[in-house]
């Protein structure tokens, strides 16, 4: 996969997150809470800066009430 198709995967899941999370109402701040994990790891996530472990791809998922498969 080419950076740029990376770079577009990131930028895509940290969309869907940031819409996934508002829609519920939760601030940044908040889910993370929810998730165990800091609120500039999620703000990194929604601006596509993070390239996200499976393993807190399911901690956010949980965190939101939503199956991991709904980022994709």
């Amino acid at each position: 996969m080419a950076t740029g198709g990376k770079q577009d995967v990131k930028r895509r899941f940290g969309e869907a997150l940031r819409r996934l999370r508002i829609g519920r109402g939760l601030s940044q701040e908040s889910l993370a809470l929810k998730c165990g994990l800091d609120r500039t790891y999620i703000g990194g996530i929604e601006r596509g800066e993070r390239n996200v472990s499976l393993v807190n791809i399911k901690k956010i998922a949980d965190g939101l009430g939503v199956s991991p498969k709904d980022f994709f």
